[in-house]
């Protein structure tokens, strides 16, 4: 039985026989501990002095973004990271200097510390970022986590993280975009409500429902609703939805977009392994990328993995996954030319390919706890749907 909140965001199978144990993850933040990777080659680029100072990141409850926002008011150093890690977790990451000039020694606070590790001469970007290793204890499982062995049988879809978690809207408001639809994008944003969202954060979009509230509640939006709070005091001064969402910053109006394309890469990896398409073996005709991250059609005899269309303007017809996301396109009353959207061009998104299956290393369990290496851009929550097989994801700690 596939729960409600997977086939919302388009995981319509599971890929693996194995039973599930059931359980739940992130009882405590250290119960789910995260390691950066980085490529051998930039790891030896960070020098002792000069260039661009690296950091090491290591934080538990807190988010990446507030952990560097931060560190930026505290001591005006702008770091970037590779990559965003969970706040519900301990982790460690890789942060860089955008600046030359500034740089400071070592920094901690209740929920983070930083550690200078030495200087590169151009800044790392996510290229540098080949993976993350995981180290995840389920709590109150039952069954025995060691009897799974299908690690190398996972599709790699997103995880709910990419669509909002508890609130899965991200997606929702990106294909309203795509449809030039602004109105409904605001409303979504202001008034979508969830089963698991706080009982305080349910009460204040339900009133937001009604566009003459938005001055009466204004006040009354909690701070954690940054975004909210943009849109809506821009619906108030201008009444012009397309304003109030060009006033989100740009990294989130683009991973809307995003986030509806993960849903439709979502429903057509679900939809070609139920039409019984070989989603583990690249063969002739089809798209790969090579050991190092490099696109390119099949070649027999070489070490490939398996691509699907991830969709934009420019999506590519010419695989044999087309007839699964015509279909879904079809449905969804999207077309390819939608994702240029003239109106708001900065978010427009070309598409591309992403690879077919979890690419899982390193992987070991004992008793129940497990460890594996995922590489970048794969969830490791998608490896825990299949182990634990849970009947309701967001309870069990997604």
């Amino acid at each position: 039985m596939i729960p409600k909140i997977d086939s919302q965001i388009g995981i319509l199978v599971y890929s693996t026989k194995f039973n599930g144990i059931g359980g739940r993850i992130k009882d405590e933040a250290e119960h789910f501990k995260v390691n950066e990777v980085l490529s051998p080659k930039s790891l030896k680029s960070i020098i002792s002095q000069d260039g661009y100072a690296v950091y090491k990141l290591k934080k538990r409850k807190i988010d990446t973004n507030h952990a560097l926002s931060d560190i930026f008011k505290k001591t005006g150093i702008r770091l970037k990271s590779l990559g965003l890690k969970d706040a519900s977790a301990v982790t460690e990451q890789f942060v860089c200097s955008d600046s030359k000039s500034k740089s400071i020694a070592n920094y901690s606070s209740e929920k983070y510390s930083l550690e200078k590790i030495g200087h590169v001469k151009k800044p790392l970007s996510k290229k540098d970022m080949i993976g993350n290793h995981f180290s995840i204890k389920i709590s109150d499982c039952v069954g025995n986590l060691s009897d799974f062995t299908e690690y190398d049988k996972i599709l790699n879809f997103y995880g709910y993280q990419r669509f909002g978690s508890k609130r899965a809207v991200t997606h929702l408001i990106g294909k309203a975009l795509l449809q030039r639809n602004f109105k409904k994008a605001v409303d979504l944003l202001l008034s979508f409500t969830s089963t698991y969202d706080s009982k305080e954060n349910t009460e204040i979009r339900e009133k937001l429902a009604d566009p003459s509230n938005y001055k009466k509640y204004l006040d009354q939006v909690p701070q954690q609703m940054d975004i909210e709070r943009i849109v809506l005091q821009e619906m108030i001064e201008h009444d012009d939805p397309q304003k109030a969402i060009h006033a989100v910053p740009l990294p989130l109006r683009r991973f809307y977009v995003q986030a509806y394309q993960s849903f439709l890469f979502n429903h057509a990896l679900s939809a070609a392994f139920n039409d019984g398409e070989d989603l583990f073996t690249a063969q002739e005709g089809d798209v790969c990328y090579d050991s190092h991250g490099i696109i390119g059609k099949y070649v027999k005899g070489l070490d490939q993995f398996l691509a699907l269309p991830f969709v934009g303007y420019s999506y590519y017809k010419k695989t044999r996954f087309d007839f699964q996301i015509s279909k879904i396109l079809q449905s969804e009353e999207i077309t390819a030319k939608d994702f240029f959207i003239k109106e708001m061009q900065e978010i427009s998104s070309e598409g591309g390919f992403r690879q077919a299956a979890i690419q899982c290393t390193d992987y070991s369990s004992k008793d129940t706890t497990m460890e594996f290496t995922l590489s970048r851009g794969s969830f490791a929550t998608i490896v825990l749907r299949e182990i634990m097989k849970p009947e309701d994801p967001l309870t069990a700690g997604f």
